[in-house]
C-alpha cells in the first residue's frame, strides 16, 4: 500500500508547488487542434506515403524545418556563415545520411544457355528474366543447374532441401514460396522469406540463386526493383518466367507442375531409415523426385547481372532549444519520432497488394505531431527550460532504425552529455485510457517520475474560488478534493478517469528509434498506445486520430520531461531486464546483439551488446563488425540471421570479427532462449 500511495503524495506536492508558482510561470498545454493541422498535411496524400528518401519524405522533412524554424529552435547543423536564402537557412535543420531509394538496371546484365554442342540461347532480361534489386553484381560462367525444391534449409523445422540436393558451384533454381504456400501464418514463416532462401543458397555453396516466378513475370513481385537497405545478397539472385524455367533446368519431357509436385523435400526420401540423396548418386528406391533433384550436366548458364542502387539523401531533422542555467544547459534531453512510413506499400506493408499509398498517420504521423507540439510548449513555457532540448524527427526508421543510429554514431551533441531520450512512436489510437511506457528499467528515477506524473494527469489546481457549483457534497465537477482551503473550496482535486491505465515495460531496446540511444547506455522512455487493425495498410488515416486523447498523453510526457529537467542530478542509468530475450522470434538460441541494419556488404555492424549475454561474455563490443560465425560467411544481417537459425544453445561456436584494424576470433555459447 505505501508503494501504491508515493506517487500520488509526490503528485500532492508537486501540485502544491504548481499552485505556488502559478502567478510567476506560464506553461501552455497541448492542443488537440494543432496536432490535427500537423497529422492531417503529414498523411494526407500529397506526402505520398513519405517512405524513406522520396520526395514526400523530403516535403516532410522541409514541413518540420520550417515549424522548428518558426518556433525559434536553433539548427542543428552548424555551419560558418550566415545563411543568405531560405532553402540554405532550412537545410541547417536537415541531418543528411545516405540511403539507396531503389535501383535500376545496369547495361550489363545478361543470361544465356548453353545445350551440349549447340549455340548458346540468350535470354531478354525484362521479358525472360530480371535479377533482383539487392543481387550481387557478378559473372558467372560455365555454371550448371540443380534444382533444390523451395530452396529452404531450416534446422529448427527438420527441413533442408540442400540436404537432398548438391547446389555447391552450381545455380540453385527454386520455387518461390514455401510447402505451405504463401501461407503468412504457416510454420516456414520467415525461412520462406527470399533474403533467408538467398543465405541458405550461400550456405549450401550455390554460386547463383534462380527463383521461377509464382505468375507472369511483369506482374511477379519479385521482378520488382525494390531494395531494402540490407545490403547485396553476396551471389546472383534472379527471377526467371515460368516460361523459360524448364529450358534452364534442362528438361523438355517433364513439365514444371511435375518439378512443383515434388519441389517439398519431403518427398525425396520414401523412409525413415533411407539415407538422403546428394546429388552424387541415387538413393533407393528411385524416385521422381530424386532424379529431377539431380540437375542436367548437358544445360550450362552463363549469368551477368548488373543493378545500380540510386543513392540519394535522406534527412534527419533537429532543432534545439537551449538551455537557461549556465551550468545544466550543457546537458540535453532528446525528444524525438521518426516521420518516414511505408510510401506506396512494398516492404513492411501488410495490405493484400502494394500501390495504394500508406498515410501512416498513427504511424508516425502521431508521434512526429507530438515532437512539434512539445516543442512549441517548451519555446513559450517560462521559466525557460534549465537543460538543452533536442528535438529530432528520425527518417529510415521503416527500412531498420537508419536515421536514429546514424543520429547516435554522428551526434549533434555529444553523447556524453545526452542525460535521457524521449521516443513517441504511435500515440494516437488511444483506447480506454491504455499507454504503453517501455525503457522503464532504464533509469533508475523512471518509475517514481512516470508514476507521479501520471497521478498528476488527474489532478485540477485552482487558485481561486470557485462560484455557481454546488460542493457541498465534497465533490466538483474536477473530481474528489485532494486539498481543501479555509473557506472549504477545493484547491486541488483528482479525477482517477482523467489519469493512464499503464503498461510498463523494463526493457531499452524494442522497435523504434529509442534502441538506438539506449545501445548507447542513455536513458529512454518510450511511448505508445498500441497496435490496431490498420497498422501499415492504406487505411491508417489521419480520421482515425484520437486527438484528444494524444493531446492527453503529450501533457504526460510533458511532466516528464519538465522533471527530468528541473533536477538536480541526471537520471542514473541502468541496466534493463531484457524482455526480448523471452519472446518468441522462431530461434532456439540467443546471444545478445543489436544489430545495425544499414546497408552494408562487408559483414554485420553490431550497435550494442547486451549486458551479461552470451556475446558479452564472448567479448564482444558495440562497434564490432562480424563476419563470420559458426563457419558461416556474414555478408549482412540475413546472412547472421541464417547461421543463427542454425546453433544450437550450449554448444561452443567461433566467431570472427573486425575491431578497428584487427581481425580477431573469439569463442561464444549461445543460451537457449526462454
Amino acid at each position: 500500500m505505501r508503494k501504491q500511495l508515493a506517487p500520488i503524495l509526490i503528485a500532492i506536492l508537486a501540485a502544491a508547488g504548481v499552485l505556488a508558482q502559478q502567478q510567476a510561470s506560464v506553461q501552455v498545454v497541448p492542443n488537440a487542434d494543432r496536432l490535427r493541422q500537423h497529422v492531417t498535411y503529414l498523411a494526407s496524400d500529397a506526402l505520398n506515403g513519405r517512405r524513406t528518401g522520396s520526395p514526400g519524405a523530403n516535403d516532410a522533412a522541409h514541413y518540420l524545418a520550417g515549424e522548428f524554424s518558426r518556433l525559434g529552435l536553433r539548427p542543428g547543423v552548424q555551419k560558418a556563415g550566415t545563411p543568405r536564402k531560405l532553402s540554405e537557412a532550412m537545410s541547417r535543420y536537415l541531418q543528411t545520411f545516405p540511403y539507396a531509394a531503389g535501383v535500376e538496371l545496369g547495361k550489363g546484365n545478361t543470361l544465356s544457355v548453353q545445350t551440349g554442342t549447340g549455340f548458346p540461347q540468350s535470354l531478354r532480361v525484362g521479358e525472360d528474366w530480371m535479377p533482383l534489386a539487392f543481387s550481387a553484381n557478378q559473372r558467372v560462367e560455365n555454371v550448371q543447374t540443380a534444382f533444390a525444391g523451395y530452396g529452404i534449409s531450416s534446422t529448427e523445422l527438420k527441413y533442408d532441401d540442400y540436404a537432398v540436393t548438391n547446389a555447391k558451384d552450381k545455380a540453385a533454381v527454386i520455387f518461390a514460396g514455401t510447402p505451405d504456400g504463401n501461407n503468412p501464418h504457416g510454420q516456414f514463416g520467415s525461412a520462406g522469406e527470399v533474403r533467408f532462401k538467398v543465405a541458405a543458397a550461400r550456405a549450401a555453396g550455390a554460386r547463383a540463386l534462380i527463383i521461377i516466378a509464382s505468375e507472369e513475370l511483369k506482374d511477379d513481385r519479385l521482378s520488382r526493383l525494390t531494395y531494402d537497405n540490407a545490403g547485396a545478397a553476396g551471389i546472383p539472385v534472379l527471377v526467371v518466367s515460368r516460361q523459360m524455367a524448364p529450358r534452364i533446368l534442362g528438361t523438355t519431357k517433364v513439365t514444371l507442375s511435375d518439378y512443383e509436385s515434388v519441389a517439398d523435400s519431403r518427398t525425396v526420401v520414401a523412409a525413415a531409415d533411407q539415407k538422403p540423396n546428394t546429388g552424387e548418386g541415387l538413393a533407393y528406391p528411385i524416385t521422381l523426385s530424386s532424379v529431377l533433384r539431380l540437375g542436367s550436366k548437358d544445360i550450362t548458364l552463363n549469368i551477368s547481372t548488373d543493378v545500380m542502387r540510386q543513392e540519394v539523401p535522406a534527412y534527419n531533422v533537429v532543432g534545439i532549444l537551449d538551455g537557461s542555467d549556465p551550468t545544466l544547459k550543457n546537458e540535453t534531453i532528446v525528444v524525438g519520432a521518426h516521420y518516414d512510413h511505408l510510401g506506396r506499400g512494398g516492404e513492411g506493408s501488410l495490405a493484400p497488394r502494394s500501390g495504394e499509398i500508406h498515410p501512416g498517420a498513427d504511424d508516425n504521423a502521431s508521434g512526429v505531431a507530438g515532437v512539434l507540439e512539445l516543442a512549441h510548449l517548451f519555446t513559450t513555457q517560462r521559466p525557460k527550460p534549465k537543460r538543452t532540448i533536442l528535438f529530432v524527427a528520425f527518417s529510415g526508421e521503416e527500412e531498420g532504425l537508419l536515421g536514429s543510429s546514424y543520429y547516435v554514431n554522428h551526434p549533434l551533441i555529444p553523447l556524453a552529455n545526452t542525460v535521457a531520450m524521449i521516443n513517441m512512436d504511435m500515440i494516437g489510437r488511444m483506447k480506454d485510457r491504455k499507454l504503453i511506457i517501455g525503457g522503464i528499467g532504464t533509469a533508475k528515477e523512471w518509475r517514481d517520475i512516470v508514476g507521479s506524473g501520471n497521478s498528476l494527469q488527474g489532478m485540477t489546481v485552482t487558485a481561486t474560488n470557485r462560484t455557481g457549483n454546488d460542493t457541498s457534497n465534497g465533490t466538483t465537477p474536477f473530481g474528489v478534493p485532494v486539498v481543501v482551503s479555509a473557506n472549504g473550496r477545493p484547491i486541488v482535486s483528482m479525477d482517477s478517469a482523467r489519469t493512464f491505465d499503464l503498461t510498463l515495460n523494463e526493457d531499452g531496446y524494442g522497435p523504434s528509434d529509442h534502441s538506438s540511444f539506449y545501445s548507447k547506455q542513455i536513458p529512454v522512455l518510450f511511448f505508445w498506445t498500441g497496435t490496431h487493425e490498420d497498422y501499415h495498410k492504406p487505411s491508417d488515416t489521419s480520421d482515425k486520430i484520437n486527438y484528444e486523447a494524444e493531446a492527453r498523453v503529450l501533457s504526460l510526457i510533458a511532466r516528464i520531461v519538465r522533471d527530468i529537467d528541473q533536477g538536480d542530478k541526471r537520471p542514473t542509468y541502468t541496466v534493463a531486464k531484457s524482455e526480448s530475450a523471452g519472446r518468441s522470434t522462431g530461434f532456439r538460441v540467443y546471444l545478445g546483439t543489436i544489430p545495425n541494419y544499414a546497408d552494408t556488404n562487408d559483414g554485420l555492424l553490431l550497435d550494442g551488446v547486451r549486458d551479461d549475454s552470451p556475446a558479452a561474455n564472448a567479448g564482444l563490443k558495440a562497434g564490432d563488425r562480424i563476419i563470420k560465425i559458426a563457419g558461416r560467411d556474414v555478408h549482412n544481417v540475413y546472412d547472421y540471421t541464417y547461421a543463427l537459425g542454425e546453433m544450437k544453445a550450449g554448444q561452443e561456436y567461433m566467431i570472427e570479427v573486425v575491431r578497428g584494424a584487427e581481425r580477431l576470433t573469439l569463442k561464444i555459447t549461445p543460451a537457449a532462449r526462454k
